[in-house]
């Protein structure tokens, strides 16, 4: 991902480089699903608690109801015979009660217990009085130990007996290990179908972006097959939201095409423009003799090898810069190797190139055959009788060829100087100097390279670096 350096921010409304739009929308769906599914799940195991919790409330109430008839009834609340309940008669059965009075200090004292406690009371939490005392005739539940280290809900309540005049707090408790246990269990069978489920949704919905988000998978699949080549535009349709991108896709090629096309053009005029008036300079001095003709002659001479450079570059890179251009490279070596060889047939010339068939060259034919044509050309003058082309892939994006010839070669500090428009390393072969220099430009206006080395026939040996269009 792109880094800022220190102390600097993105602009407010840049979105940051690198940033994924499914990994954004399947994390936001992710963090939406799991809280979801953890409140369902939270929300799911406190009421199947609570429900359990009522369900042992209501046997409470009824526990506490019937206390209270049994000690009205009793001479002294202390003498409150047993209730009719089994568990409450059974020692340390799970089900217990006490009847308590007020002391002298504020707080509880126990009078009256069930037999299923046996020789133990249950625990009155400080503070409980003042709590009835504040809601008279309410019942307020809470959880507590039992006297056999169990869990408990434990029920109190305040009543006065009118009779008396007595005030009496009745406590009934219950074991609720199996609600806790029931609780446990719902839990751990909840979580597990959520979990699952969320698994599922997660799944769902990458399978949801993947397809949602296709269409521009496959739009930026056929911008890239414009860009190798392999495609003149935008052509298939899509959904109505991607469709008016794919329009203005198409929109810019056709303008990146006119632009171009509106160089060339005015690249030619240029130098129609140009080469006329120098045209008829030459034309005037032509037959005259002298120090000024001769001079005009020179220098006319190279301001037309200087438009002739600067229009090469300028049209080369106008063309480097368009979109959809391919050319075989394997079709350009044998067009060029046939006609070179006829031309240089008074030496016996034989050329061997050999190129995987389906190698492109990511740029115009015109350019590639005066490349790769100046190239083997000046390998052919300087050939005793054999020159070899190989070409194939470089890597990612990239082709390489490689010309050699079995002729003198050129030495190490010489290579770099016939690369200079105008250098020749033999002034008694026929040429300009400037094949090697017209190739140097137009392979830099390409983004590519030339380098020359020793080659094992004997001769020199050029290392072409170009684009490649991507089959």
């Amino acid at each position: 991902m792109t880094r800022l350096p220190a102390g600097l921010r993105w602009p407010v409304g840049v979105v940051r480089p690198g940033r994924s739009l499914s990994l954004r929308l399947i994390w936001l769906a992710t963090a939406w699903i799991a809280a979801a599914l953890i409140l369902t799940g939270y929300v799911l195991t406190s009421q199947f608690q609570e429900s359990g919790l009522r369900r042992l409330s209501g046997v409470l109430n009824t526990t506490l109801d019937a206390l209270v008839v049994a000690s009205a009834r009793a001479p002294d609340v202390a003498q409150t015979p047993q209730i009719m309940d089994q568990q409450t008669l059974d020692i340390f059965s799970g089900k217990y009660w006490t009847i308590a009075v007020p002391d002298d200090e504020g707080g509880l004292r126990p009078v009256a217990r069930s037999r299923s406690l046996w020789d133990s009371d249950l625990e009155i939490p400080s503070g409980l009085f003042e709590r009835l005392e504040a809601s008279p005739g309410a019942v307020i539940t809470y959880n507590d130990i039992g006297p056999n280290d169990e869990p408990v809900r434990v029920a109190a309540t305040l009543k006065e007996i009118a009779s008396r005049g007595d005030r009496v707090v009745y406590l009934a408790a219950i074991d609720r290990s199996n609600i806790d246990i029931d609780t446990a269990q719902f839990a751990r069978l909840t979580w597990t179908a959520l979990g699952l489920l969320g698994v599922g949704l997660i799944a769902a919905v990458l399978f949801q972006v993947r397809i949602g988000l296709r269409p521009l998978y496959d739009l930026q699949t056929e911008i890239a097959d414009v860009r190798k080549g392999k495609a003149a535009r935008v052509q298939r349709p899509y959904p109505r939201e991607i469709q008016p991108l794919a329009e203005q896709v198409n929109r810019l090629l056709e303008h990146n095409h006119e632009v171009v096309e509106r160089q060339r053009t005015h690249v030619g005029n240029l130098a129609h423009a140009l080469k006329t008036p120098l045209s008829v300079l030459l034309a005037e001095v032509n037959g005259h003799e002298g120090a000024l003709p001769d001079l005009v002659r020179r220098q006319t001479d190279v301001m037309k090898n200087q438009v002739d450079h600067h229009l090469r570059r300028a049209r080369a890179a106008a063309r480097a810069q368009s979109s959809g251009e391919r050319t075989s490279v394997p079709e350009v070596l044998d067009e060029l190797a046939v006609m070179i060889e006829r031309v240089l047939q008074d030496k016996n010339l034989e050329i061997d190139w050999r190129a995987p068939e389906d190698l492109c060259f990511r740029g115009e034919r015109q350019d590639l055959q005066e490349i790769l044509g100046n190239l083997i050309e000046n390998a052919g003058k300087w050939s005793r009788r054999r020159v070899r082309a190989l070409a194939g892939p470089a890597g990612a994006g990239r082709l390489v060829v490689v010309v050699e010839d079995d002729g003198p070669g050129v030495p190490e500090a010489q290579r770099a100087e016939i690369l200079r428009r105008g250098t020749r390393a033999d002034e008694a072969t026929p040429g300009s100097g400037l094949g090697l220099a017209i190739v140097d430009e137009l392979t830099r206006a390409y983004g590519g390279r030339l380098t020359l080395a020793e080659s094992e026939l004997g001769g020199l040996k050029a290392v072409l670096e170009l684009p490649a269009a991507e089959a």
